[in-house]
């Protein structure tokens, strides 16, 4: 069985349509790769299976009768994955000027990073940062508590989850490549345990970050990759986005130990809670923003507050090296 160089992990959750732009463009831009492209849907209601199974025969479709979450849907389609690389690729992104072709070569000229990532614009073609961020840490979170990132937001000292007002234009080893596109080995990927499945969308890929740079290997940004991320595309509420984005923050700081963790989740909180008083103090059309999204974190705290629960099963990894030995971490 042929195993190509790249596999492009996608998981598409009532995405039709972008879907569709997004494989077309994989297909247009990607000619000079050897690669397989793997999609696999979240139970979604749109169609977006039917549509990729009629239009694009040659896509590999796993289909699930139920929403298992960003990080176990990548897992799953890395472990039927056939490629030397893994590239995730997010459903509402557009792959310009051979953009999985030149995160490869890259990463096969600078092979001792862990995790790479690589430059997003958004639909009118500014630069959208999200492609990568820093850690986040006590200093991050006491500026997030404090509302300095918010008020000097882009500040490489009050905001340095931002980054800075790098333009992502240059090679930078950063804390964390997102999923929105993201290449590792799949040696290496699987090596690390995959994503951590009590991630259901948002952070887990900091979390996958923290360890490739735990496992001694960094991360790193390259602009000559570059593709177009609308963003959002899975979770249209604000409101509900943040609610799961701050609940991926409280996982990761529940994985610190001690005083720290004390004082990370109580920063998050303060950070929320002064977001919350600003917002309801703020009257718009003569009426309170109560429905405003920090609004909603701020009253759904005892939601997030306590992180993403365990995961009800054994990962898939963990799965493949009980059955067999051939899957083994690389460190």
């Amino acid at each position: 069985m042929h195993s190509p160089v790249a596999s492009v992990i996608i998981v598409s959750y009532n995405t039709n349509d972008r879907l569709r732009a997004c494989l077309r463009s994989i297909a247009e831009q990607s000619q000079a790769l050897d690669h397989e492209v793997v999609v696999l849907d979240n139970a979604s209601s749109d169609g977006s299976a039917a549509m990729v199974a009629a239009e694009f025969p040659h896509v590999r479709l796993m289909v699930r009768d139920q929403n298992l979450g960003f990080a176990r849907g990548v897992n799953e389609a890395v472990a039927e994955a056939r490629g030397e690389y893994v590239i995730l690729l997010n459903p509402d992104t557009i792959v310009l000027d051979n953009a999985l072709g030149r995160l490869v070569d890259f990463a096969r000229k600078h092979p001792n990073y862990g995790l790479y990532g690589g430059r997003t614009l958004d639909s009118h073609g500014h630069l959208a940062p999200s492609s990568c961020w820093g850690t986040q840490t006590l200093w991050s979170l006491t500026c997030f508590a404090l509302g300095l990132s918010t008020v000097l937001h882009g500040n490489r000292i009050f905001d340095p989850e931002s980054l800075g007002r790098w333009e992502r234009d240059s090679v930078r080893e950063v804390g964390v490549v997102t999923g929105c596109l993201l290449l590792a080995l799949r040696e290496w990927f699987i090596g690390l345990g995959g994503f951590d499945e009590r991630f259901f969308m948002y952070g887990e890929d900091a979390e996958l970050s923290t360890r490739s740079r735990a496992a001694g290997r960094a991360n790193v940004i390259t602009p000559t990759a570059t593709i177009v991320h609308s963003g959002g595309a899975s979770s249209p509420h604000a409101g509900r986005k943040l609610i799961q984005i701050m609940t991926a923050r409280a996982t990761l700081v529940r994985k610190w130990r001690g005083p720290a963790r004390v004082y990370g989740l109580a920063a998050l909180a303060t950070g929320v809670w002064l977001r919350a008083k600003l917002v309801g103090s703020t009257r718009l059309g003569g009426a309170r923003r109560d429905d405003a999204p920090w609004a909603v974190a701020r009253q759904e705290r005892a939601l997030w507050l306590p992180g993403f629960s365990q995961p009800q099963r054994v990962p898939v990894f963990a799965q493949q090296q009980h059955r067999s030995r051939a899957s083994t971490p690389i460190w």
